[in-house]
């Protein structure tokens, strides 16, 4: 692993200096905000949160940052620190459960098992198979998740959280059933609309840039790299290349899996898209380092951040 805060070779005509300067800005300014209990998103009207902890989490692993080890290694403890104290005996990860805890617990067993894959730390690891447990346990019969930990109905938002989820644990070497993927990636074709968007329930829902991105992501990380579903996914994904008029909601939500979906879907796609979205962050990051998002600051500034280190290739979430 290179020195943290080096961008890789690979990385550095991607990243030039501004935006290497942008990075460290936020870097800075999201560790000051961290929580002496490790946690993120206090701030916020979601409170302490594991989703947003693990977000930032995965901010400071994309600077190279590990447990203990790195510029923010403390910051990145932290954060495994506040996500292990509020875990359920269920395996559920999730330290308020007011504003649907699958949310939370997807991003927050992504984090944990791309930590895992890089220390293989025993006591993640055990924390991380009972999270995947919990998901398996609550895929409902359609193949997908919703905001509770049960097996009812089912949303692609969420279903795409715990799809990545159960990607980066099977990276990691934890076992999960085919089965389970099969069924989950199933459920985002059938979600898949004509004009190649997809739509937020089985039963319901236009196409939206942010769901799409999602959608798009998702089959990449159930092992569809191409075939008809991808393509017209991609396609109606890159109306949408920065910059837009229109209003994009959910900006940051989508923006994270569109740039994952361009990063998988090869170098082509990767250079229309990358430029734009990473010269669009730079114009609207805050003069203190912060970018606002709908789930507050701390949120819009581990996303912004996670995108624009993509480059770094340090996640193995986003290798194929």
């Amino acid at each position: 692993m290179g020195d943290p805060g080096v961008p890789t070779t690979a990385a550095t005509g991607e990243l030039p200096p501004a935006t290497q300067l942008a990075i460290a800005k936020g870097l800075a300014w999201l560790a000051a905000r961290q929580g002496q209990d490790g946690s993120f998103g206090g701030r916020s009207h979601y409170g302490r949160h594991v989703g947003i902890t693990g977000l930032a989490g995965m901010a400071f692993l994309s600077d190279g940052n590990v447990p203990g080890r790195g510029r923010y290694g403390a910051t990145v403890e932290g954060c495994v620190r506040f996500v292990l104290d509020n875990r359920s005996e269920s395996g559920l990860l999730a330290a308020e459960t007011s504003h649907g805890p699958m949310y939370g617990h997807g991003f927050a067993t992504l984090f944990l098992a791309e930590v895992y894959g890089m220390t293989r730390d025993e006591r993640i690891g055990e924390a991380l198979r009972k999270a995947v447990r919990l998901i398996v346990a609550t895929q409902n019969a359609e193949g997908g998740w919703r905001y509770q930990p049960v097996r009812a109905d089912a949303d692609l938002s969420v279903t795409i959280c715990e799809i990545m989820a159960l990607r980066a644990a099977r990276n990691a070497g934890i076992f999960v059933e085919k089965s389970t993927i099969d069924k989950a990636t199933s459920y985002v074709k059938k979600s898949q609309n004509p004009d190649g968007g997809f739509r937020y329930m089985l039963t319901t829902g236009g196409s939206a840039f942010a769901r799409s991105a999602a959608g798009v992501a998702a089959l990449q990380y159930a092992g569809i790299y191409q075939g008809e579903e991808l393509e017209r996914g991609l396609e109606y994904v890159l109306r949408f290349r920065p910059p837009v008029e229109q209003h994009v909601g959910h900006y940051f939500y989508g923006h994270y899996y569109a740039a994952q979906a361009m990063l998988l879907a090869g170098e082509d796609h990767w250079r229309e898209w990358f430029p734009a979205i990473r010269d669009e962050l730079l114009r609207e990051q805050a003069p203190e380092g912060c970018w606002q998002g709908q789930a507050g600051t701390e949120y819009g500034t581990a996303m912004a951040l996670i995108i624009l280190q993509m480059p770094n290739r340090l996640l193995p979430i986003f290798q194929k």
